[in-house]
């Protein structure tokens, strides 16, 4: 795959899941310009079929600890007017709603506060290293805050149960999902409830057919083997870069 928006390498060491951003044990971190791209891509496609160009309600039903919602807050937050993740694991969505906390000023403020502890207390490179990046951090964030704050929420609910994340999202309509959906040695499925079809990623498309926009985006990340299909989404482009397969669909 080619790279259409983030065409030059560029050093995202300050946007390190584990550094300044909190991590998810045992779950490697989405690569940050894989999902810069893939935003980037859904809201021009957006732009073009829909002739949308406004701030967008970004959601993630698979969130895990929300480091890619967060990271595209970071770099992205003047095209987002809203963040939210949801997950079925009630340890995800806890560090999903700390690193969602870091798009706010106090938020970053006591994060900055917690690794000045962790430095005085260990004195490690990394944790020096911490520490710099989040004063760069904060220099976007102050600034982000000021001109454009986003909106973030977070909640504990399976991607299958569409009344909890109904009941969670209330009113709200969703313009772009994007989602890297389990697959691999590191994350699996976990179903809760009663699933009427063994295929669950059409079951996920089933449910998120409630809280869309009519102008919304899917941005689904999955392994070559899984099949993303459902009649009423339409594929409108696929790529893969290694062993990521990204289909971007649209409502039909």
């Amino acid at each position: 795959m080619q790279y259409q928006y983030v065409k030059d390498r560029v050093d995202y060491s300050d946007l390190t899941s584990g550094r300044v951003f909190y991590s998810l044990p045992g779950h490697p971190a989405f690569p940050v310009r894989l999902a810069s791209e893939i935003f980037q891509r859904c809201m021009a496609i957006r732009e073009i079929i829909y002739k949308v160009s406004s701030p967008c309600v970004l959601y993630d039903p698979c969130c895990g600890a929300a480091y890619s919602l967060s990271v595209l807050g970071y770099l992205h937050g003047e095209k987002i007017q809203e963040l939210i993740g949801s997950d079925v694991g009630e340890r995800a969505v806890v560090l999903a709603a700390q690193n969602l906390g870091l798009l706010t000023v106090s938020g970053l403020n006591n994060r900055m506060r917690e690794i000045s502890e962790i430095l005085k207390l260990y004195g490690k490179e990394s944790h020096q290293e911490a520490l710099a990046s989040s004063h760069i951090l904060q220099k976007r964030i102050m600034s982000l805050n000021k001109d454009h704050p986003i909106i973030t929420k977070v909640f504990q609910a399976s991607v299958f149960d569409g009344k909890a994340i109904l009941e969670n999202m209330g009113d709200k309509a969703v313009d772009i999902v994007f989602t890297d959906i389990p697959y691999g040695q590191h994350s699996q499925w976990q179903e809760t409830g009663s699933i009427e079809t063994p295929d669950l990623i059409w079951s996920m498309l089933n449910t998120l057919t409630t809280v869309l926009s009519p102008s919304s985006i899917v941005a689904i990340v999955s392994d070559k083997e899984q099949k993303i299909a459902h009649e009423n989404y339409q594929r409108v482009k696929q790529f893969q870069i290694g062993k990521r397969r990204v289909h971007i669909l649209k409502l039909i």
